[in-house]
């Protein structure tokens, strides 16, 4: 038995890598998918690129568009109302999957029902070639979320459609643009759910210059506010708080200062 797989893809002015992205589903060794896409709002072909996919493969692709940017989270709320897969995974229009990555993630669920989400590790890369791997702990746990923020990494997620149903899908709150999947964490942490990260390389994330010159202060400040509003509903020890000390304290610190950090680490020329 192989239950359908439903990928949610939010797209906006990916056009130069969004065929990459369509491809790395379409080659999957997994067959038993469906992608949908909501394009929110792009100024570039990006929707074209999408429609070009979606009328080759009218059977097994979505493909709809939001009459104004309204950004990822209520995108991907748009994109569940197709929903008809037992699992949703997550894909940016950026980024590409390995070709088993369904196959390996699908496997984890069916054999075991305790768990409610799976993901995978990353690699990074960008023009100049691949960066390194990104890990996070095989197990979810509540103590490392509320230090580091994370329990998978957003777009390498399976998750039960029926979970993701009880959880009202992602927030529309204002600070939590741009981490809607933290605030999605706590929630799937504080309903007592269980998941899982697979230590195998399944998910290529592009990280380029671009990626860390959209970490503005106005997205720092909504990160700021969304922490506490999620350590208040974690009922987070008071230790936990003072994590929060470097997010204030980046604040602080010019944004070109950040830009120069990251192109020194990822040799970026721009």
């Amino acid at each position: 038995m192989n239950p359908k797989v439903s990928i949610i893809m939010g797209i906006y002015n990916c056009e130069s890598t969004l065929e990459e992205a369509i491809e790395s589903i379409i080659n999957q060794t997994y067959e038993n998918w469906e992608l949908i896409m909501c394009d929110d709002c792009s100024s570039d072909g990006t929707f074209e690129v999408a429609k070009k996919y979606k009328d080759k493969y009218p059977d097994k692709i979505k493909l709809i568009k939001n009459e104004k940017n309204i950004t990822l989270g209520p995108t991907l709320n748009r994109c569940m109302e197709y929903v008809e897969g037992k699992y949703i995974a997550r894909q940016d229009g950026d980024d590409f999957s390995h070709r088993e990555r369904l196959e390996k993630q699908v496997k984890i669920l069916e054999e075991d029902n305790s768990l409610a989400a799976v993901g995978t590790n990353m690699i990074s890369f960008d023009e100049n070639g691949e960066h390194g791997v990104h890990s996070l702990p095989e197990k979810v746990d509540t103590d490392y979320y509320l230090k580091r923020g994370v329990i998978f990494f957003h777009a390498t997620l399976l998750i039960r459609t029926e979970v993701m149903k009880k959880l009202n899908g992602y927030t529309d709150k204002w600070y939590a643009v741009q981490a809607e999947d933290y605030e999605l964490w706590s929630r799937f942490l504080k309903e007592g759910y269980k998941g899982f990260n697979l230590h195998e390389n399944l998910y290529y994330v592009r990280e380029d210059l671009n990626t860390y010159k959209r970490k503005n202060i106005k997205r720092r400040l909504r990160g700021l506010v969304l922490r506490f509003n999620v350590n208040k509903s974690l009922n987070a020890p008071i230790k936990i708080y003072f994590y929060m000390l470097k997010d204030i304290i980046a604040l602080f610190i010019p944004r070109s200062v950040f830009i120069k950090y990251y192109r020194r680490k990822m040799n970026t020329q721009i």
